[in-house]
């Protein structure tokens, strides 16, 4: 793999674009994966490095890590907290309203139900004159969600629980999209980019922001809805 893209980086935090497919570490559950983020930029900087959240396997963009372990609690409090304001891409089914709310409580593993709320607007639309099912087209959502709350899957959840789940999610999406772009442009990856992070840093108190820009296969979807990237 190429060096991973450093987004930002100073004594005690470092930023990478994330690829689409990358862990952020080893897990039990990915046993078939050989390269980690982790590991890979502890190697691409020769020092250990701490991840201060996590994305997905299947989302790209922006993923934050300490340079030590004190300013890795530190800013881990800052995710827990909620008090890192983070915005995401995603493509989803159907045409989304202008700009919605959803708050829907999601449940852990140990079946506690925890608050979620996420924020999101639409972007863009279109209608691709793709049958599917029975309707004559097939119909997108480009939307920049912000989630006020850090839920395992929140995003996938509730765009899911919406009715406009993202597309190339296989474990909360629609199958019958998912095969779509798999056998009709050859996707494989899911459409959910994590494209800012905001917060005040744990050590100087500056407010920092880091964007990250598309990866390919975000980029090569947006082309074939006949968006243009920002």
């Amino acid at each position: 793999m190429p060096q991973l893209d450093i987004l930002y980086q100073d004594d005690h935090l470092v930023a990478i674009n994330k690829p689409h497919g990358l862990l952020v570490h080893r897990s039990p559950i990915a046993s078939d994966a050989t390269e980690f983020a982790l590991q890979l930029l502890r190697d691409q900087l020769e020092r250990h490095v701490f991840p201060a959240h996590r994305l997905d396997r299947k989302t790209g963009g922006v993923l934050l890590f300490a340079l030590s372990k004190e300013v890795e609690k530190l800013m881990q409090q800052q995710f827990q907290e909620n008090r890192v304001d983070k915005k995401y891409l995603a493509i989803v089914r159907g045409f989304t309203d202008d700009e919605g709310e959803i708050d829907y409580a999601l449940r852990k593993e140990n079946g506690t139900l925890q608050e979620a709320f996420t924020r999101y607007k639409t972007l863009a639309c279109a209608e691709l004159d793709v049958p599917l099912g029975n309707h004559p087209t097939s119909r997108y959502s480009l939307v920049e969600a912000n989630p006020a709350t850090g839920r395992m899957h929140q995003l996938r959840k509730h765009f899911s629980h919406i009715f406009h789940p993202i597309i190339g999610d296989r474990t909360h999406g629609c199958n019958k999209q998912n095969k779509l772009f798999k056998e009709r442009w050859q996707l494989d990856t899911m459409l959910l980019h994590a494209s800012q992070l905001s917060f005040h840093h744990p050590v100087t108190k500056a407010p920092i922001h880091i964007e990250a820009p598309l990866q390919a296969e975000f980029l090569r979807v947006m082309g074939i809805m006949g968006w243009k990237p920002a």
